[in-house]
């Protein structure tokens, strides 16, 4: 014992005095409110100021209200799409040049005309010279891959052009619109950051916040398929050659869900555009001295249109004789044939097309339609079907 107190004393150390902590402890407060100079009253005061500034400003729902586009209707009647935190110079085109480039299908010709008309009114101009173009906007098809690889080679050309006109030329902004843009959304995205917009078949009305979005350096894309989009509201600015002829689509999507086909995937439901419109744009095209009316869809002849309450009678669809689904019979609606009639009225020396058809779709209707406006003598408009 004796020799553990040895050992003790050996190693005890003498702390100094100006070395021992103070055992007042000085409290560090993290904001003045927490400072006992500050009285009860001032801080009631204080906080009751921070409650008011809180409550004045914007809620939760002015952060998640624009996840649903508020639409709205100018006295005109024209529909418009607001977004309440850009302003509304903000997505204006300003005259910046936008560059088209359209591949596939008929109904993708169509969907330029409509994006086109969507950001000329918002100032935007079109130019033909890839060289000037501030947008360039290519117009996909996903139906085979050879389709898709000819954008995938056609994205690598235009980067390496983007990255040349850097030296002398704003950064030029590149979109995929369309199919592929549905099918491919994050592989566009972040494969080689080629891609600055991406929009979808149903989102080309979002076109100009996508692109304002692109303008201050991110990546902006809208994908959302629409149970109820059709673009009846616009009215597409037709560039056909000599203005002979034009596309017109009369209805979106489809819902035969073949296993061979991506459509209803990459273009959503089945919706049918309104016969009001329809016949509007027609009307309009025989004005401008069309001669011949393309009528659009990916099933084109089970055309639907339940916009009035006159038209949703409880007749049931009727398929062409030998044919059957294993889906549920749908019921009222103007039909095809009627839209068949009432457009082959419109301007006698018209030809009206229509593509692409559908064989269970070929009612007895349908085709005494056909049969009637054929046996019209010389002068009288014709119906043929485009296959």
């Amino acid at each position: 014992m004796e020799h553990f107190r040895t050992l003790r004393s050996l190693f005890k150390v003498t702390v100094p005095q100006h070395w021992r902590p103070s055992k007042r402890v000085q409290h560090r407060y993290c904001s003045k409110l927490a400072n006992t100079g500050v009285t009860s009253r001032e801080r009631n005061v204080t906080v009751d100021k921070f409650k008011s500034q809180i409550s004045s400003g914007p809620s939760f729902q002015d952060f998640i209200k624009e996840v649903s586009v508020n639409k709205t209707y100018a006295a005109d009647g024209e529909h418009t799409d607001k977004h309440s935190y850009l302003s509304e110079d903000l997505d204006m085109g300003n005259s910046r040049k936008v560059y088209f480039e359209t591949y596939g299908c008929q109904m993708n010709v169509n969907d330029t005309e409509i994006a086109w008309s969507i950001l000329q009114r918002k100032g935007y101009q079109r130019t033909a010279d890839l060289s000037e173009a501030d947008v360039v906007l290519l117009v996909t098809c996903s139906i085979r891959e050879k389709a898709e690889q000819t954008i995938w080679n056609r994205l690598q050309q235009l980067t390496a052009m983007k990255k040349r006109l850097l030296k002398t030329h704003a950064p030029m902004k590149i979109g995929i619109l369309g199919c592929m843009a549905e099918r491919l959304k994050t592989e566009l995205l972040e494969r080689e950051k080629l891609v600055d917009v991406l929009a979808g078949p149903d989102a080309y009305r979002d076109l100009p916040r996508l692109l304002t979005v692109a303008d201050g350096g991110h990546q902006a894309s809208n994908v959302l398929l629409s149970l109820e989009e059709t673009y009846a509201d616009i009215m597409p600015v037709h560039l056909a050659p000599q203005g002979y002829s034009a596309f017109v689509s009369i209805m979106r999507g489809c819902d035969n869900m073949c296993s061979y086909c991506i459509v209803p995937f990459t273009r959503g439901r089945e919706r049918s555009r309104p016969v009001s419109s329809i016949l509007e744009e027609v009307r309009m095209l025989s004005d401008q001295g069309v001669k011949e009316v393309t009528l659009l869809g990916q099933n084109v002849n089970s055309y639907r249109d339940t916009s009035e309450e006159q038209f949703c009678g409880s007749d049931l669809t009727k398929l062409s004789r030998g044919f059957k689904t294993i889906y549920r019979t749908k019921q009222g609606g103007l039909r095809f044939s009627d839209l068949l009639d009432r457009v082959s009225r419109i301007d006698p020396d018209m030809r009206i097309r229509f593509t692409s058809p559908h064989p269970k779709d070929f009612p007895d209707e349908v085709r005494n339609t056909l049969t009637f406006n054929s046996a019209r003598r010389a002068g009288a408009a014709r119906v043929c079907c485009q296959s």
